[in-house]
């Protein structure tokens, strides 16, 4: 076949509906997709060749239980055809055109069948089908992650892991007893679902609408000011479907999300604390409220008990992650369950806590790093972790000014304290700071890409 004619054959098979290459795509880019159905662990390949083993399989049998007459008259048509074909256009020329034909005609098969499968399944056509078997693949090898929190910090750190492993597992504190929460407890009795709704919308993969929906908070409406939508539908599925455990497993079905969110426990839990001027104060958010040193923290009742699921999670887990988030009010409440700090104190795995960048008014007011450490310590009764993350680079002083006015500043990092409680350092960049507000928080990718990174180096030196 002249090089001339094989290419004017691929131009027009490249501009033909084969590839459906969109305006923005060069061919080389829809040839490279195409190419990516090659790859290896799609479990793709095995099922086509399954196919046609299994077309052939059933030709031959046909054959056999006819004794083989179609076969026969058939092979000696296509070589008398062949030989006719032959005749006219020599063989080395013949052939590769039929050869190209015949993989033109599979190709063009397959590419059609994929694009009507791919228009069903990703209507928005925003993604190739291959490119989310791919990363489906990929994310399902990924390791087993518990992530134990609440608060913002929880679905901060969620937000970022999600895209390295959809084995996660998100244990969420159901202590909270402010705002929409808050409300809703005392009023209907149920637990909080607060940061839980926000573990899911952390955690949704698809359905953008949905996740806004969930997050939605009302500003008008007589007993409706201030309750986001998805506290609302929680606390209805909680209603419907017994308890918060059935309902968060309903709402992350129709969030898609990665992973599992769990609360901690299903008992009705009050946080108390002790402060060093003698108060005992009740309740998760009139801890904070008061301002005062934190010497003791625990709940009543002394010991609910774990959700099964959590501690199962724990038990085969690959990876613990505690934090980041409100030392007292959102780590520490998960690990007054004792047997999830037993579970994790028994487990011989990586395990990290994300310390926080700022000092927290109300709770860890001249906290530095071993501060926190020592805090979980007391309140679990055992060590849960063996390595702490330490944001290494100070705010902007327009951020120190604006948190200072809060009486807020940054987790000082005293070396020698941590070292001194046996912890091994990760001191790493992962700050975000909103250079509008002043805020600063853990910048969720940046984050994500240090902890994988920092657990893959731990598993390959074992």
């Amino acid at each position: 076949m002249s090089t001339s004619l094989v290419k004017k054959t691929l131009r027009i098979f490249l501009k033909s509906n084969f590839f459906i290459a969109k305006p923005h795509q060069t061919n080389s880019q829809v040839i490279g997709q195409w190419f990516k159905w090659l790859a290896p662990g799609l479990l793709i390949k095995r099922w086509l060749l399954l196919s046609a083993a299994g077309v052939l399989l059933t030709s031959l049998g046909l054959s056999i239980w006819t004794g083989m007459t179609p076969i026969f008259y058939t092979l000696r048509l296509l070589k008398e055809f062949l030989g006719w074909v032959t005749t006219i256009v020599p063989s080395y020329i013949s052939g590769p055109i039929i050869i190209f034909a015949g993989l033109l005609f599979i190709f063009w098969g397959q590419n059609r069948s994929i694009n009507s499968i791919t228009q069903v399944l990703i209507p928005e056509g925003e993604e190739k089908l291959v490119d989310r078997l791919l990363a489906h693949r990929r994310l399902n090898r990924g390791p087993k992650i518990v992530a134990i929190g609440g608060g913002t910090g929880l679905s901060t750190l969620l937000r970022g892991i999600k895209d390295y492993s959809a084995n996660i597992t998100a244990v969420v504190t159901v202590a909270d007893d402010g705002g929409s929460s808050g409300r809703l407890r005392r009023e209907i009795g149920v637990l909080p679902p607060g940061d839980i709704r926000n573990c899911l919308a952390a955690l949704a993969n698809e359905e953008k609408l949905l996740t806004e929906l969930f997050q939605y908070r009302f500003r008008a409406g007589d007993g409706l000011v201030g309750h986001s939508f998805g506290n609302l539908f929680l606390t209805a599925m909680s209603e419907v479907t017994g308890d918060l455990e059935q309902a968060v497993a309903a709402s992350s079905q129709v969030l898609a999300i990665r992973g599992q969110v769990l609360p901690a426990t299903l008992t009705d839990v009050n946080l108390w604390a002790e402060l060093a001027d003698g108060r005992r104060i009740e309740g998760e958010s009139n801890i904070t409220e008061a301002r005062g040193k934190i010497v003791k923290i625990g709940c009543t009742p002394e010991h609910p008990l774990a959700l099964p699921k959590v501690l199962q999670a724990i038990e085969e887990a690959d990876y613990i992650i505690i934090g980041p988030g409100s030392l007292y009010t959102s780590v520490i409440p998960n690990l007054l369950v004792s047997e999830i700090a037993e579970a994790i104190a028994s487990r011989n795995i990586p395990s990290i806590y994300v310390c926080n960048i700022m000092t927290q008014p109300g709770e860890t007011t001249g906290y530095t790093v071993s501060d926190h450490i020592r805090a979980i310590d007391v309140a679990a009764g055992k060590r849960l972790f063996d390595t702490v993350l330490v944001q290494g680079k100070s705010p902007s002083a327009q951020a120190l000014v604006r948190y200072a006015q809060e009486d807020s500043h940054p987790v000082f990092f005293d070396r020698e304290g941590v070292r001194n409680l046996g912890r091994k350092i990760l001191l790493t960049n992962v700050m975000y700071e909103d250079e509008e507000t002043g805020f600063v928080r853990h910048d969720s990718m940046m984050l994500a890409q240090v902890l994988l990174e920092w657990y893959e180096r731990i598993e390959f030196n074992k």
